[in-house]
């Protein structure tokens, strides 16, 4: 069965999962990558942390520019592996 509103293509996570957990108390982004692994997928959340933290904000009152947001991790832009290992 497809699922509908996939927000975390990388790891597969519906909004009304995130909105879940949002409305549980997880109102920090660190907390929600920790145990729903947005972000955490090759595109290191490109794609789906600014609409969970405009999901966040909605949920707290506070603006997007108060929230903490994750640190992604290198590389910045994906590459192939096969480059890592090539030698000179």
């Amino acid at each position: 069965m497809a699922k509908a509103n996939v927000i975390c293509r990388c790891e597969e996570i519906e909004i009304d999962e995130i909105r879940k957990w949002i409305a549980a108390g997880c109102t920090d982004f660190e907390e929600l990558k920790r145990i729903l692994r947005v972000s955490m997928g090759p595109c290191q959340g490109r794609g789906c942390r600014d609409i969970i933290l405009r999901e966040i904000a909605k949920a707290t009152g506070k603006p997007v520019a108060e929230l903490r947001i994750s640190t992604i991790r290198p590389p910045v832009k994906p590459i192939k592996t096969m480059l890592l290992a090539e030698e000179d």
